[in-house]
């Protein structure tokens, strides 16, 4: 089995599992949704220098096989890149757990298994300062 095949079926299978838990209803399954593709976009960046194993990095002229760095560079980018949209998204989802009481995607109105009733308190409240 060669290593291209092997690569290529994790990036398949990534990409399936983060397009199924991004379609689901719930914030934080879509936050991993989005991170199992990122992790399967780096692969992706990794693998279009070709793999090459043994090969130095380029030190000077003289060497004539090396290994292209460009891809490690976009790959390096783009971790820094999933990190930030990771923790925008994070900080979103959040906040719209702490504004509705649910951390349903869809914005029903539904409140979560362990906080059961936090939705209707927070509407007590703001009904409260609204007399």
């Amino acid at each position: 089995m060669s290593y291209e095949f092997l690569l290529a079926t994790a990036i398949g299978v990534l990409v399936a599992g983060g397009i199924f838990l991004a379609l689901r209803a719930r914030t934080f399954q879509v936050v991993l949704g989005l991170t199992l593709i990122s992790y399967a976009v780096n692969l992706f960046l990794f693998a279009s220098g070709r793999l090459v194993v043994g090969r130095p990095p380029i030190w000077d002229k003289s060497v004539s096989a090396y290994t292209d760095p460009l891809p490690q560079a976009l790959v390096l980018t783009a971790i820094v890149i999933t990190f930030g949209m990771t923790a925008f998204v994070v900080i979103l989802s959040l906040r719209s757990f702490l504004e509705t009481g649910s951390d349903h995607v869809d914005g029903d109105k539904v409140p979560c298994d362990a906080q059961d009733g936090l939705a209707d308190r927070r509407a007590d409240d703001h009904e409260d300062t609204r007399a």
